[in-house]
């Protein structure tokens, strides 16, 4: 589990960077769809490398498995929902992080944490779906297991953003 997250952290850290690389490398009037670009499929990397993990991490067997990931898959879309307006947030804190004024900067938190109760309202909500195919030790651990793998990646992704000042 160490070395998956870590590895995960690791194509963080690289689509970050590769974030950051083209938008520096463009022209203004291109870094926009180059930047939507890079989240896409950042995003998309996140989702598969979280199934992944949970598919390491979570024993099921086949007739579990046949009920439990169309679920899933579902809950993913549901998350990437979430998971874009949260790099929509950090694609704007990038774009005026060197002129915010308080009203924008209070803007940017509240937008942040409003993200972190939908994130938990829905992992509430798919507890129970999961709980509907799954014993509740199980489901219990595909919501431990997803938000771990969530805890990690926000800390990655805010060690990369500097502090409002």
């Amino acid at each position: 589990m160490r070395t998956t997250l870590a590895l995960l952290s690791a194509a963080l850290l690289v689509s970050v960077s590769v974030v950051t690389a083209s938008r520096q490398a463009q022209p203004a009037s291109t870094h926009t769809v180059n930047v939507e670009e890079a989240m896409k499929a950042f995003r998309a990397d996140l989702q598969a490398s979280r199934a992944d993990i949970i598919a390491k991490n979570v024993q099921l067997t086949a007739e579990q498995a046949a009920k439990f990931w169309p679920l899933f898959e579902r809950y993913q879309k549901e998350q990437s929902a979430i998971i874009d307006g949260q790099l929509k947030g950090v694609q704007q804190y990038a774009e005026k992080y060197e002129k915010l004024d308080d009203a924008t900067a209070m803007s940017l938190v509240k937008a942040h944490l409003e993200r972190d109760g939908r994130m938990n309202a829905l992992r509430q909500q798919w507890l129970g779906e999961f709980q509907k195919v799954l014993p509740g030790r199980l489901a219990a651990r595909v919501i431990q297991v997803d938000r771990r793998i969530s805890l990690a990646q926000q800390m990655e992704i805010s060690s990369q953003i500097p502090l409002i000042y």
